[in-house]
């Protein structure tokens, strides 16, 4: 029998067990394949005892609907960068030569590492190391941009417009001015879509520095008009012109800092640039991440991993599944990871929510 190995790392995202399924219902169409998953990414693999799990019809039938993912994931597991405590605090050392020597003791024949922009450098590493390697894109913040979309972003698009929704109508009963901060450490799509779908007058995300002033002036321009009210959404890592990210210190052995508190940050600046409106703030956090997800996301979900292990049966390795004009087709690692997905100043949905009056602050 042959064997293939999944992995979800980074941020659970809603779509993931969809893959899952996909890869694990393809494969048991072979007839000569078992479908195994290491449980907190690489980790399962690294761990003594390593914990590592065979993904039997049993274990998958159904999972499509549910969010999150089964097999675990961790955002602290890097092999190019693993942190170790060494006396109450961490560094960060290589374990990818020790990764590649497990992988090959377990023999897989394959291996399809699920995540988003750094989990797929991880596989780049594997591949250049011998271990054949498949890619699947994840991100509920869509930014990579060999693929015209990540499953988890329209499910976390619906999450915060179906949010922005409730708040609109607070907004109007006690004439306030509401700011939701949404996910989007680096790229602002979801913020977008939602300004967008919801109707905000106020859009902020990382890639356009806001003007504090000009906000004021425009919320002015609609909250002194009768019994105007204001609604905002706000990037995780938008930034004002003057001024930094909103952030904190991460946790124990995580790469990344830690961002939130955005909204929090802008009520105040608005309120020091002289607004007098009554501010109120709402932020989403990790509700975007959870639940079901959408249709969408599980058709395409199931959709690359059904790629995903087509691509094994190849033995084309060293590519990411990716969705291209409307066609699940495949990249290769280089590509998916060459540049990150950035909402262009330029692009169309930017300059369609100005034509509807949503102001960026720029």
């Amino acid at each position: 029998m042959k064997k293939i190995l999944i992995l979800t790392g980074g941020g659970d995202c809603p779509g993931l067990n969809a893959v899952i399924r996909g890869i694990a219902k393809r494969a048991r169409k072979e007839k000569d394949w078992e479908v195994y998953g290491s449980i907190e990414a690489f980790n399962g693999v690294l761990n003594e005892p390593q914990e590592i799990v065979e993904l039997t019809s049993k274990v998958t039938a159904g999972i499509h609907v549910k969010g999150g993912t089964i097999l675990k994931t961790t955002n602290k597991g890097n092999p190019i960068k693993f942190p170790v405590p060494p006396d109450g605090s961490f560094k960060f050392i290589d374990r990818s030569d020790e990764l590649v020597k497990k992988l090959k003791a377990l023999e897989f024949d394959a291996v399809i590492n699920i995540g988003g922009d750094g989990s797929q450098k991880i596989s780049k590493v594997l591949h250049d190391k011998g271990i054949p390697v498949i890619g699947v894109p994840k991100t509920i913040d869509n930014d990579l941009s060999a693929t015209d979309m990540t499953f988890g972003f329209q499910t976390a698009v619906q999450i915060a417009t179906d949010s922005f929704d409730k708040l609109v109508t607070t907004a109007e009963s006690h004439h306030r001015i509401m700011i939701m901060e949404v996910m989007g450490r680096d790229a602002g799509w979801i913020a977008l879509h939602t300004a967008v779908a919801g109707g905000a007058e106020i859009c902020l995300i990382p890639e356009i520095p806001y003007d504090v002033d000009k906000l004021v002036k425009r919320i002015d321009e609609r909250y002194f008009k009768g019994r105007g009210f204001v609604n905002i959404v706000i990037s995780e890592g938008a930034k004002p012109k003057a001024g930094g990210v909103t952030s904190s210190a991460g946790e124990r052995g995580s790469e990344h800092v830690r961002l939130g508190g955005v909204a929090y940050q802008l009520s105040k600046q608005l309120k020091d640039a002289g607004c007098q409106a009554e501010i109120r703030e709402t932020v989403l956090g990790h509700v975007q991440r959870g639940g079901t997800p959408s249709a969408f996301d599980r058709v395409l979900a199931s959709a690359f991993g059904v790629k995903a292990f087509e691509l094994v049966l190849e033995k084309n390795f060293g590519r990411m599944v990716a969705l291209k004009n409307n066609m699940v087709t495949s990249v290769t690692l280089d590509e998916a990871t060459k540049e990150p997905n950035f909402v262009k100043p330029d692009t169309y949905l930017v300059q369609a929510a100005k034509g509807l009056g949503i102001s960026f602050g720029d």
